[in-house]
């Protein structure tokens, strides 16, 4: 380097130059922009994500809003005992809460030892943690581990509830969220217990289970409080995978996991060397197998009793509360309602029992097949193909086809070859169901008329396959054959129109207003004079019919609205024709759709409570899951007819069991009062009757409304399971006779006349309000007058006698015998030519029947429901039996 004096004066001249002065001047500007730009950029990133942070927090939840608690839990059912019959859960709500003094502590340490070792120390969050988890990310590669503690997956579960369907940007916002609201929910609780009691009831635990107590049942049928440490440990398992983890489908990766449990538990010291050594020795798994074949199908199948629960508690809460039909639901599948029902579990177990006896039923039953397939045709486009179809398929070759076959074996050739027919094509199977139901069917109710409780209810017979299917109780509707002329016609004609017992009619040729003849049961023969006692022992249809046109349809169909029938029309337009039941065939049953079992049960229920009905209930209140009451559910009641009314119809129908129609079921040390119904040709049969404690109707019959064959059997099996239930009911209850109000007297009066009687009148003892009692003579037999000229008072022991003078010549009518065939000649056929398609014609549809394409009317169901024009559903031809 060279330091001469020249060269030393030309560097110093160099630098203090007036260029060189600028251009370091221009250097140190540039530097300084530099400098300031990153001090920009800096405040402006802080700034950015100070307020991105803000806005985060803005965004978040307030804490003081925040509900941590699990949403959804089920709804138990409780029979009169108190005793749980079932638990209602929709898909996401399978949980039964607890304390956390419920939940043993070997549970709750198993949990925190594989989902958050550090639970009791950190504050919401864990920074060591999340460290780990960043670490193991970026030396791997995959950000697999987790970082959450259990405060975080509660908020995520609970407050959340959207983070199945979030984007990755979503994602971000919400981890951020968690973690800051977490951080504040532990500074406002203060206590651990009350976060992890909450996780522990928020969790899915796979099988369909929340929380510890639903799983504990679901895998060891126990409750939590009762699990080992081992148990607990399955339990813990489970967590972080519930389908993957599940003990029951995949029990060698719920052991695997369940070993890193025990393994985290004894390093964090929760458990010794020695518990772990025999939680591993155990053989768990053995015992969850054996709890999943014995209660795997507990409860899985609603009863047909729960069916029409479900049904009236969602109606309920519509109507009181004011709840929407979507809020209803969630309410009862998700809302841990405690319903306290009217089943008398010891009663529903005798029905039960009775209708899977198949000694009960008529040898020969045979099965109808419910045929559904979906085939992917070649073009792409997917067909759905009905049992209609089927039939219809079939019939094109045999009118006569029906999907009634005597075995399923018998069947499947049938399936087989539509299956090929529709194929054809190359056509292929997306799916396919073949469900099979024995046939005939029946249905049964029993009521407690007193308070108006459904004690029991069967829907049909066969094994129960699935929830909410079809309820021949409830929601069939079927014609009521001559039970109707009780309620249509003899109660509005001795309640209201002066009508008694010892009233007579003549039992001969008469017609309909439209020129049909009305006719007996299965013959043309005729009784003569017929007191309408007579007329309800042996089921008499002229006398049914002559009554009502004599008190008229209008005020028989009124009495039966009072009665609570909700499917009876003054006018019903159907497929542009209109029908009105308010005509002559209503005394016999014809009527426009039918009505269920269950209304009917109800009907006569009001007769053996003293005239009053009460609408039938399902429970009696719903309880909130913390004890308030939802719904009060006391039962709505209405005088229908007088306690005097009822009491001579209940006199009259204990005789069709003495002596008329309903021979077959007197039951031993018990009055029955009781009336039978047979539709024309038998497609229906019915008996409703009642004792002093309990009202019970039965119906059998075909779902497709086939006529029952004469077999003796098919048409009697009903009273046989009518009295085989009752008797059984009846087995310990003391015997009392039905009460007799204070305005019924007895008194002894004109056999034929119905007047007080002359010296040559035959006679009869009959009973009556005391404001009908005859006043006027009969003067038909003779006109001799007693000197006293007041009634001679003949009492006859016991509750029904009736005496008649050995002068009194005509024979009483008769009817159906004990086993369901004719014993005379003065009860007609009943016609209920309905088929599946007709109004009225009973297609066994839940709620209404299939409406006709063409309305062809209905024949009713009623002794005899003929005798209008044809475009009147319900009696277009004659007639019905008793």
């Amino acid at each position: 380097m060279n330091f001469g004096k020249r060269a030393t004066s030309k560097k110093r001249n160099a630098l203090t130059s007036r260029s060189t002065m600028v251009g370091n001047k221009a250097h140190v500007s540039f530097l300084r922009v530099i400098f300031a730009s990153l001090i920009a950029v800096f405040v402006l990133c802080a700034c950015t994500g100070f307020g991105a942070v803000r806005g985060l927090i803005d965004n978040a939840p307030e804490i003081s809003d925040v509900n941590i608690m699990p949403i959804g839990a089920a709804t138990f059912v409780y029979d009169t005992e108190g005793n749980q019959i079932q638990k209602l859960t929709a898909p996401n709500s399978n949980r039964m809460p607890v304390t956390i003094d419920q939940i043993p502590l070997d549970l709750q340490h198993a949990v925190v030892a594989i989902e958050d070792e550090r639970f009791y120390e950190h504050n919401g969050i864990d920074i060591r943690g999340i460290i780990r988890a960043g670490v193991k990310g970026i030396t791997t590669g995959h950000f697999s581990e987790g970082a959450s503690t259990i405060t975080q997956q509660l908020l995520k579960n609970n407050v959340f509830t959207g983070w199945t369907h979030e984007s990755t940007v979503e994602r971000f916002k919400r981890k951020f969220q968690e973690q800051y609201l977490a951080i504040q929910l532990e500074k406002q609780l203060k206590d651990k217990n009350v976060i992890l009691e909450n996780y522990l009831n928020t969790i899915n635990l796979g099988a369909g289970t929340y929380g510890v107590q639903a799983a504990s049942h679901r895998y060891f049928d126990k409750d939590v409080q009762d699990l080992t440490l081992s148990e607990c440990t399955v339990l813990a398992g489970i967590t972080q995978n519930p389908t993957k983890y599940n003990p029951i489908t995949h029990p060698d990766d719920n052991a695997e996991r369940r070993q890193k449990v025990l393994k985290n538990m004894l390093e964090q010291g929760y458990i010794t060397q020695e518990q772990h050594d025999e939680v591993l020795a155990d053989n768990v798994y053995e015992r969850i197998q054996q709890t999943e074949a014995e209660t795997a199908d507990d409860n899985s199948v609603y009863s047909y009793y729960i069916d029409e629960l479900t049904k009236q508690v969602i109606q309920d809460l519509q109507d009181q509360k004011g709840y929407t039909s979507q809020q209803a639901y969630n309410a009862l599948y998700s809302g841990g309602l405690q319903i306290y029902c009217t089943q008398d579990k010891n009663i529903q177990q005798i029905c039960d029992e009775e209708y899977q006896d198949p000694d009960n039923f008529p040898s020969g039953s045979q099965v109808s097949l419910d045929y559904a397939l979906t085939l992917k045709h070649p073009n792409g486009e997917e067909e759905n193909y009905s049992k209609e179809m089927m039939k219809a398929y079939f019939q094109e070759s045999d009118s006569d086809f029906t999907l009634l076959f005597d075995s399923e074996e018998d069947a499947q050739p049938y399936i087989d070859s539509y299956k090929e027919h529709l194929m054809a094509d190359g056509s292929t199977v997306v799916a396919e169901k073949a469900i099979y139901t024995p046939q005939p069917q029946s249905s049964l109710v029993v009521m407690d008329q007193h308070t108006g409780y459904v004690k029991a209810l069967v829907g049909g017979r066969g094994e129960k396959t699935a929830s909410l299917t079809l309820n021949r109780a409830t929601n069939t509707l079927r014609q009521p054959g001559s039970t109707f002329k009780i309620v249509s016609t003899y109660a509005p004609a001795l309640d209201a129109c002066e009508k008694t017992l010892a009233s007579t009619y003549e039992d001969e040729p008469f017609e309909y207003e439209g020129g049909r003849p009305v006719k007996n049961w299965l013959t043309n023969s005729y009784g003569g004079t017929t007191t309408i006692r007579d007329a309800i022992i042996n089921s008499v249809n002229v006398v049914a019919v002559k009554c009502l046109t004599e008190i008229t349809p209008e005020l028989g169909y009124e009495y039966l609205k009072k009665f609570g029938f909700t499917t009876i029309y003054d006018y019903k337009e159907i497929n542009g024709k209109i029908y009105s039941d308010v005509r002559q065939p209503l005394a016999l049953g014809g009527i426009t759709l039918g009505v269920s079992n269950l209304e009917l049960t109800a009907a006569y229920a009001a007769i053996a409570n003293e005239g009053t009905y009460t609408k039938p209930i399902f429970y009696t209140k719903i309880l909130d899951s913390d004890g308030n009451t939802v719904i009060d559910n006391t039962p709505e009641t209405t005088s229908v007819i007088k306690p005097s009314t009822a009491y001579l119809l209940t006199s009259a129908m204990e005789d069709v069991v003495k002596e008329g129609t309903g021979t077959r079921l007197k039951l031993s040390g018990m009055p029955v009062a009781g009336k039978t119904g047979t539709t024309s040709g038998y497609n229906d049969v019915w008996f409703a009757g009642y004792t002093p404690y309990y009202t019970c109707a039965v119906w059998a019959g075909y779902d497709d409304n086939e006529k029952l064959p004469k077999s003796g059997i098919y048409r009697s099996y009903h009273q046989t399971l009518w009295k085989k239930i009752m008797g059984r009911i009846h087995e310990d209850l003391k015997e009392k006779d039905f009460e007799m109000p204070s305005t019924v007297e007895k008194e002894t009066v004109c056999a034929t006349t119905g007047l007080r009687p002359n010296a040559g009148c035959p006679t009869i003892t009959e009973y009556f309000d005391k404001t009908t009692l005859p006043t006027k003579r009969c003067n038909k037999h003779s006109n001799y007058r007693r000197s006293d000229d007041s009634e001679s008072n003949n009492e006859s022991s016991g509750n029904n006698q009736r005496e008649e003078n050995t002068n009194n010549t005509t024979p009483p009518a008769t009817g159906e015998n004990p086993n369901g065939n004719t014993t005379n000649n003065n009860q007609p056929e009943n016609p209920n030519g309905n088929t599946g398609e007709q109004p009225g014609g009973n297609s066994g549809q839940p709620d209404t029947p299939d409406e006709p394409t063409t309305p062809t009317p209905p024949t009713g169901g009623g002794d005899q429901p003929g005798g209008n024009t044809g475009d009147q559903p319900g009696g277009d031809t004659p007639q019905t039996g008793t």
